[in-house]
């Protein structure tokens, strides 16, 4: 297996200029796949018998829609729909990873969510979405907040109100590229064959790899439940009475 590290095929766009086309293109099989998997799920309802995909996919909605709402109050319920979709997909991005399509030779695979070109975008999402709904609910007392407990707070108040989209990206980013890294390095280990003396080092982490894509799946899901969980707090906040 032959990877460089933070490696993307290219696309040279018009007006855009160079684009991660690898990056692009896993986003969207991704996104067919999980229109597929959810057509699938909405078929099966024509049955009168509640099925375990049914039963899994109907955990993860409710316990998504119940946070959002419970968080957000009426004024978030519009909202509940979002949030269950930026769940699912920013967890279907994170999972990909774990499939071997680059390792194929195909030109798509990976996680998005380790492409830093992808998890910016989410997070200024995010930032924007806050923002115009905080400024539609509460009108110019949106940026009150900025001037309290003091008007002398002024610069730090912003400066952490442009720290949240940049730890939200940064936070999923790393987390995502550090469990995809440490997976490439072991399995290159494995496949280089090492021995110190009389030691087998790749015989001897074997396993490792397995034990990694099990360690990236439960990251993976911690990672998109937060990313969720915190872009519901930052609304609440913009959305809140005394914001």
């Amino acid at each position: 297996m032959h990877e460089q590290i933070g490696e993307h095929l290219t696309w040279t766009l018009p007006i855009v200029g160079v684009v991660h086309s690898d990056t692009i293109v896993t986003t969207w099989v991704v996104m067919a796949v999980t229109l597929v998997f959810f057509a699938i799920v909405g078929k099966s309802y024509r049955s009168a018998y509640q099925t375990r995909r049914q039963a899994v996919v109907e955990g993860v909605v409710n316990y998504i829609a119940d946070l959002s709402a419970g968080t957000l109050g009426r004024k978030g319920e519009p909202f509940v729909p979002f949030f269950i979709a930026l769940f699912v997909f920013i967890f279907a991005m994170n999972q990909f990873g774990m499939l071997p399509f680059k390792a194929l030779g195909l030109p798509f695979g990976g996680s998005p969510t380790a492409d830093i070109n992808t998890v910016v975008p989410l997070a200024l999402i995010i930032f924007v979405m806050c923002w115009a709904v905080g400024f539609k609910h509460n009108g110019i007392r949106q940026f009150a907040h900025l001037a309290k407990p003091s008007p002398f707070l002024l610069l730090i108040n912003i400066i952490e109100e442009v720290a949240r989209p940049v730890t939200l990206a940064a936070r999923l980013f790393f987390n995502i590229f550090v469990g995809e890294l440490l997976f490439i390095v072991v399995a290159s280990i494995v496949q280089a064959k090492v021995a110190i003396g009389f030691f087998n080092l790749s015989l001897a982490v074997t396993f490792v790899p397995f034990l990694i894509q099990f360690f990236n799946l439960f990251v993976g899901t911690v990672q998109a439940f937060v990313f969720t969980l915190l872009a519901i707090v930052y609304l609440s906040l913009a959305i809140g009475e005394d914001h």
